[in-house]
């Protein structure tokens, strides 16, 4: 098990919650663990989720990858905040691998008597030991949901991750998983990744945000999510401005992403004009039906990955567990 802090291991500051209970701590609250396991700890950070970022998720990989052959599988404890980022992370970190990667949480604290923590502990490492478990999923309010597919919903309630546009794996009943969709366990070995370009910006479009923008982002970000409206595009408001500012950011070596703010069904930029005219700004990348999460994760691997611009649109466009269709 791997602690990272998070809700699930809060208490009281007296200014707030804040990550108090070590690894041990969490895993003597759910003794039933002991039942089907052996589960050794470790414990790099002890963190809010909402300051976990790509540095992080290189040092849970690492740890994953060194002691990759000793476990038989792994369970990262995570604050909710950022954890589908985390779980779309590990996801490009460590493709392929026959031995589950599991992310849990929780809402209220383990600490507490009134909690979903324990629950959850023990759903996460039940579906870790299951023969058909592999990969890197999240287990919450007994739902087993795909790395790449999940994103938090909900601020308060138990219920606070959903699969978004793709079905949840499986659910997780008096201990044991029921699925919905039987994954195929990869052969071999995982293939394990160790860096990626944090330089990556989401700029969220609202209306009558000025294309003045694009000159800042070209010296501060390597790569660009937009966040556009409906199916995809950008505005002109009675000009070109943001396609002209578009195409000089693309020909400073720039990669861009298009995605859209509306939560389920993905982008069409083909559909209409403020679309088509986005694609003919040159080789500007659609998120289709990816999550947020999934996009930035992605290209921030791709961007440490690809060698051309080339390179960077086929790294972006093969589906890795199911992030793109």
């Amino acid at each position: 098990m791997i602690a990272t802090g998070g809700t699930i291991a809060s208490k009281n500051s007296g200014a707030g919650l804040a990550p108090a209970l070590t690894s041990r701590e969490l895993l003597d609250c759910v003794p039933e663990i002991a039942q089907v396991c052996v589960a050794d700890t470790v414990q790099p950070f002890n963190v809010d989720s909402t300051n976990v970022y790509f540095s992080h998720w290189l040092e849970i990989a690492r740890i994953i990858r060194e002691n990759y052959e000793k476990y038989d599988g792994f369970v990262v404890t995570h604050g909710t905040d950022t954890m589908a980022y985390t779980a779309a992370a590990l996801s490009y970190l460590i493709q392929n691998s026959p031995k589950p990667i599991v992310l849990t949480g929780s809402q209220k604290s383990a600490y507490l008597r009134d909690t979903d923590a324990r629950r959850n502990l023990a759903d996460a490492f039940f579906y870790c030991v299951d023969d058909g478990a592999s990969g890197v999923h999240i287990v919450f309010d007994g739902n087993v949901i795909l790395g790449t597919r999940a994103k938090k919903t909900r601020t308060r309630s138990y219920n606070a991750f959903s699969s978004i546009d793709f079905p949840d794996i499986a659910v997780m009943r008096d201990g044991k998983p029921f699925y919905y969709i039987r994954e195929d366990k990869p052969i071999g070995a995982p293939v394990f990744y160790s860096v990626m370009n944090p330089n990556v910006f989401v700029l969220k479009m609202i209306p009558g945000i000025s294309p003045d923008i694009f000159d800042y982002l070209a010296d501060h970000c390597d790569g660009l999510v937009i966040e556009s409206f409906g199916s995809g595009g950008l505005p002109n408001y009675e000009n070109d401005g943001f396609f002209l500012k578009l195409k000089e950011f693309i020909a400073r070596g720039k990669t861009v992403v298009c995605t859209t703010q509306v939560e389920r069904e993905g982008s069409a930029l083909d559909k209409y004009e403020v679309g088509r005219k986005l694609l003919d700004c040159g080789n500007v990348l659609e998120a289709r039906s990816m999550t947020l999460e999934a996009v930035v994760a992605k290209l921030m691997w791709v961007l440490a990955e690809a060698r051309s611009e080339m390179d960077a649109e086929r790294l972006f466009y093969t589906p890795v567990a199911h992030d793109i269709f």
